[in-house]
């Protein structure tokens, strides 16, 4: 019997975190210039509760983009992507097919449009269509070494773990079949 292995997910481009506070501070920017606007009567209560809310939100966002596993456990892919997760046992990957590439070569394999998911500018995760419209679930983080796991019912799982190669390495190890003794 076998135990969960980890395998580290490849890390988020410097810029990512950015493009998640930049529109949220300025978010609290205008809510308090708008609160703070030269008026004969106060604001409401309310209006100042935009602040902190915002920031809750924020911080509710940072922790899940923070929220990212690769794992084998037994015979079942784990992955965790931030409000996401998806797990397939082995036998469901067509190991065969699965390959290590760059999305950036490979346009019609990028995650286009998200239909379940949570996307910022180098980082993808959840469930989106592709360019080629097909449907997969991603925790892409590196786009230059994407391990690219189709699925026997016609899905794909794109991952970005750190050492793509180790990964695609031990699920065929996993696939291949067994002699009997």
């Amino acid at each position: 019997m076998q135990q969960k292995h980890e395998f580290d997910v490849a890390p988020l481009p410097s810029h990512t975190t950015w493009w998640l506070w930049i529109p949220m501070l300025v978010a609290i920017g205008a809510a308090v210039a708008a609160i703070s606007m030269d008026s004969h009567t106060p604001p409401p209560v309310a209006a100042w509760l935009v602040v902190p809310f915002v920031l809750l939100v924020g911080i509710v966002l940072t922790l899940a983009l923070r929220r990212r596993q690769i794992a084998l456990d037994n015979r079942t892919l784990l992955v965790r992507a931030t409000f996401y997760s998806k797990t397939l046992p082995v036998e469901a990957i067509d190991v065969d097919k699965a390959r290590v590439l760059s999305l950036e070569e490979h346009t019609d394999l990028a995650p286009m449009l998200k239909t379940n998911g949570f996307s910022l500018p180098g980082f993808k995760a959840g469930h989106f269509r592709l360019r080629n419209l097909g449907k997969a679930f991603c925790l892409v983080t590196d786009r230059t070494r994407v391990l690219t796991l189709p699925l026997r019912d016609g899905g794909m799982v794109l991952l970005s773990p750190a050492r793509p190669a180790d990964l695609l390495a031990r699920l065929r190890e996993l696939a291949a079949p067994t002699p009997h003794r």
